[in-house]
This record gives C-alpha cells, structure tokens and sequence, in this order.
C-alpha cells in the first residue's frame, strides 16, 4: 500500500488526520543579498585580519610568518592592561549614567501628553543623526573658552575648567559627549518597553495599592528587560570602541588619561605595522564577542513569570 493510500484509508491509522505540509525554500533567495553582502563586508575582512595577525607585512606580496609574537608581544605588554581598563572603565561609567537617566526620562513620558511625547523624543533623538565626525567638533567650539558657550560660561563663573591638561576634565568632557550623543538611544527603547505593557498590569497594581516602586520593580522592569538588555549591548560595544571623540578632544591625552585601545589600534595602523595592528583588531573583537555572549547568557536564564492578571 502506497502512503498516500494509507493516510487516506480512514480507521487504517492514526497518521490519517497527519497531514504533508510542502517546505518552500524560496524564502532563502530573499536572505541571499544580506548573506552576499555580510561576506564581503564581514566574513571575507575577518579571515583577511586573521591571517594577516600571523605575519609580518613587510608589502602584501611579501609576507613573514610570525606565528604568535604579535599576540604574545601584546599580552604581556603593560600599556595594553592599562588600555583595557580605560575602555572598560569609560564604558562602566557611561552605562551607570545612560541607563538610570534614559529609563527616567522614559518613565516621565510614559505619563505625559502625546504631543509632549512626540517633541521630547524627537529634540533627544536628534544628536542620533548628527554625523559621527562632527561629534567632537561641535564639543570643541561648545567648550571653547573664548567662543564656546560652556567655555565662557565656565570661565565667567572661575571654574578653571582646562580640558587639555587636566584629565578629569578630559573624561568629563567625554562622557557628557558621549551621554549627549547617545542618551536618545536608550531612551527610546526604554520608552517603547514601557508603551508595550498592558493596561491591566497596572489595574491589577492599583487594585493591590501598589507603591509606584512597586509597579516599577516587579512590572515594568521586568517587562522591560528584553530593551534594556539590547540597550546594554549597543551602549557597551559603541563605548567600548569609542576612537574619533577621544582622538579628536585630546588624541589620548593628557599623559595617556584617554588613551583607550582604540586609539592604540590606531597608532599601529597609522604607522603601517599592519602585522601588529591586525593581531590588536582581532584581540579587541574577541573582548568584545566574550563581553556580549557572557551578558547575552548572563540574562538569557528564564525567571519565573507572574501569571496573567484577570481580565
């Protein structure tokens, strides 16, 4: 007996309500342009960088194979840690801003006007669109002491504010830049956590007299945590791999207070040592790949979920 009679002989089987779904894989011929693309502009440089981590570059036709030495000359040199622990700490510092201002804001939103909502997030999206490499300079003519605004500004109060040689004010200026640039983000997607909550979270909140403390802690953040999670991600791996702000504010300075390792990576490309500039890009990915897969399966374990409330 054939299958097609057998799931069509009724009372012969229990397979007769199964039924042959048809797989169509012209869906992937929609995904081939991206795959095309993302192994040019990806795949192709990253095997690229990868070899190249491994030789000595004298000219691309003529290689010398190193094996591990740039790595080795990496690791265990003292610049490289002090390095890390500025990038890691200027993107500690603009999270543990960023975050609690970027869900406060949202927070005030969610209980004002439409209209007020539209206008707020459109002024705070704004420095979003402004192009990369006009980011430092508008900061250098804003803190200009003799033409910038929060340059005379701070000159007419005798605050003494020298961001070339005093490092504190050197990261100040970066990380209120970088807040400035990038606040609008987290915002945004902290807001649009918030506007998908449903209605009868809070109905069953109020009729249990719940503080507003309450309602944040155990329904909104929560429900907010998929966003902030994503927020978390792109701040850190923006942050981390922040170059033309702090090249461009102090290029490093002063005495190396900036000098992430970005700005190291940059010193060895602009010096042609492609060899050790290339071992320094991959060790910086592989930081930034063990970074997000650790957060990713640090937040990936399933809490408990409160039941439904009762519509």
């Amino acid at each position: 007996m054939s299958i097609e009679a057998l799931f069509s002989c009724p009372g012969a089987s229990p397979l007769q309500s199964f039924e042959m779904k048809p797989y169509d894989n012209r869906a992937w011929f929609l995904v081939l342009p991206a795959l095309i693309i993302m192994t040019f502009v990806g795949i192709l440089p990253l095997i690229a960088v990868t070899n190249y981590s491994f030789q000595d570059l004298f000219s691309l036709n003529n290689p010398y194979w190193v094996g591990l030495d740039w790595y080795h000359n990496i690791v265990a040199s003292e610049r490289f840690y002090a390095s890390l622990a500025r990038s890691f700490l200027f993107s500690a510092i603009v999270l543990s801003i960023q975050l609690p201002i970027g869900i406060w804001i949202a927070l005030l939103l969610q209980r004002s006007h439409r209209f007020i909502v539209s206008i707020v997030l459109v002024l705070i999206t704004l420095p979003l669109v402004v192009p990369w490499n006009m980011i430092p300079v508008i900061w250098l003519n804003f803190i200009n002491p003799d033409a910038g605004l929060a340059g005379r500004s701070l000159a007419w109060l005798g605050a003494g504010f020298d961001y070339k040689f005093n490092a504190l004010h050197t990261w100040i200026v970066l990380v209120v830049m970088d807040t400035w640039h990038w606040l609008g983000l987290v915002v945004v997607l902290a807001y649009a956590g918030i506007s998908s909550i449903s209605p009868a979270y809070y109905q069953a909140a109020a009729i249990d007299a719940a503080s507003q403390w309450q309602v944040f802690r155990f329904i909104q953040l929560p429900k907010m945590k998929t966003v902030l999670s994503m927020a978390v991600l792109l701040r850190f791996m923006d942050s981390f791999m922040i170059y033309v702000e702090a090249f461009r504010i102090n290029a490093g300075g002063p005495d190396s207070a900036t000098a992430f390792l970005s700005l190291d990576l940059g010193e060895e490309i602009q010096a042609f040592n492609y060899g050790p500039s290339a071992a320094r890009s991959m060790v910086y990915f592989l930081i930034v790949l063990t970074v997000a897969w650790t957060f990713k399966a640090a937040t990936s374990t399933r809490a408990p979920v409160a039941m439904e409330p009762a519509r």
